[in-house]
C-alpha cells in the first residue's frame, strides 16, 4: 500500500508539473499587463502619469484603463485584509478536509484490524490486491478529472478514497504493535505540523525544491519495485530514510503551492475543488511520511 500511495502522489505531482508552463505564462501576462498600467494618461491635458501606483478605486481613473488591463485592475482593487482573511479561511478548509480524511482512514483501519473475519476476507484472498491498488485509481481520477468533476463529486471521491485507504492501512496492525503505531503517528503529526507551518510562512520560493523532491519520489518508487524481488533489508532501510526526507520536503512545498493557488475571486465550486485537491496532496504527504517512519521506528509484533 505504501507503493500505491507513493505512485498516486507521483501522478498528482506530475499532473501539477504539467500545468506549470500555463501558470508561468499567466504570471508573465499579469506582469505585462501591470507595467503599461502605470504609464496611462490620467487627465484630458495629456500629461503622462509620473509612474506611481494607480488607485483604481478612485473615480478619476479612466474607464478605458480598466477595460484595457482587466487583470491588473482585478488584482490591484482587492483589499489586502480581504485576501488575508480569505486565505486563512481557504487554508483552514484544506486542513479540515485533510484531518477528517485521516480520521476516516484511521477509523476504518482500526475497525478492520479488530475484525478477524474482515482481515481474513481481505488479506487472506486475492481481494488484497484490489484493496491495495484501489487508492491509486481514486488518485488518478481526482488528479486528471478534477476540471470535469463537480465539487460534490470531488468530495465524494475524497471520502471514498480515505475509506479505501483505511482498508489498505489495516495491514499495519498485523505487523506492528499498537503502541508503536500510536507513537509514530504522533511523531509524524508533530513533524508535519512544523513542515507545513514552514511552507506556509516562508518567503523563500520552494518550487525548485519541489521539482527535486518529485525526482526523488520517482527514484523511491523504482527502488521499492526492485526491492520486491531483492528483499534487501539494507535497501529497505535506505528507502525509508530517503522517503521520510522526500515527503518532508513535499509537505513544505505542497503547503506553499496550495497557499499560492488561492485566488479571492474564485467561485464557490472552484474554491471547494481547490481545497479538496489541496487536502488530498497533504493527506498523501502525511500518510507516506507516516509509512516510512513506521518502517524505521515501528515495533514488530514478532
Amino acid at each position: 500500500e505504501g507503493a500505491a500511495a507513493g505512485l498516486g502522489e507521483a501522478a498528482g505531482h506530475v499532473d501539477r508539473a504539467a500545468r506549470r508552463p500555463a501558470r508561468a505564462e499567466m504570471r508573465q501576462d499579469l506582469e505585462h499587463d501591470r507595467r503599461p498600467l502605470r504609464r496611462v494618461l490620467i487627465h484630458g491635458g495629456g500629461a503622462p502619469y509620473n509612474g506611481a501606483d494607480i488607485d483604481l478605486s478612485e473615480p478619476g481613473v479612466p474607464t478605458m484603463a480598466l477595460q484595457r488591463w482587466p487583470t491588473a485592475a482585478r488584482v490591484d482593487t482587492v483589499a489586502r485584509p480581504e485576501i488575508d482573511e480569505g486565505l486563512r479561511a481557504f487554508m483552514l478548509k484544506v486542513y479540515n478536509y485533510m484531518c477528517l480524511g485521516l480520521g476516516v482512514t484511521g477509523a476504518v483501519a482500526l475497525f478492520t484490524a479488530s475484525s478477524p473475519a474482515m482481515l481474513q476476507a481481505i488479506f487472506g484472498t486475492p481481494l488484497q490486491w484490489l484493496v491495495m491498488l484501489s487508492p491509486l485509481a481514486f488518485i488518478l481520477i481526482m488528479s486528471f478529472g478534477v476540471a470535469k468533476l463537480s465539487a460534490g463529486a470531488c468530495q465524494a471521491l475524497f471520502w471514498a478514497f480515505a475509506a479505501v485507504m483505511g482498508l489498505s492501512m489495516a495491514s499495519i496492525f498485523l505487523v506492528f504493535t499498537g503502541s508503536s503505531i500510536a507513537r509514530v503517528f504522533f511523531i509524524t503529526a508533530a513533524a508535519f505540523a512544523g513542515l507545513s507551518l514552514y511552507g506556509y510562512t516562508t518567503k523563500k520560493n520552494l518550487s525548485g525544491m519541489g521539482s527535486f523532491m518529485i525526482m526523488g519520489l520517482i527514484g523511491i518508487l523504482i527502488a521499492m519495485v526492485v526491492n520486491i524481488f531483492l528483499a534487501s533489508s539494507a535497501l529497505q532501510f535506505a528507502i525509508s530514510v530517503i522517503g521520510v526526507l522526500v515527503f518532508a520536503g513535499l509537505t513544505a512545498w505542497d503547503t506553499q503551492r496550495i497557499k499560492l493557488s488561492y485566488y479571492a475571486a474564485d467561485g464557490v465550486a472552484v474554491a471547494e475543488k481547490k481545497a479538496i485537491y489541496g487536502a488530498l496532496s497533504l493527506y498523501l504527504d502525511f500518510i507516506n511520511m507516516f509509512y516510512f517512519l513506521l518502517m524505521l521506528f515501528g515495533g514488530n509484533r514478532e
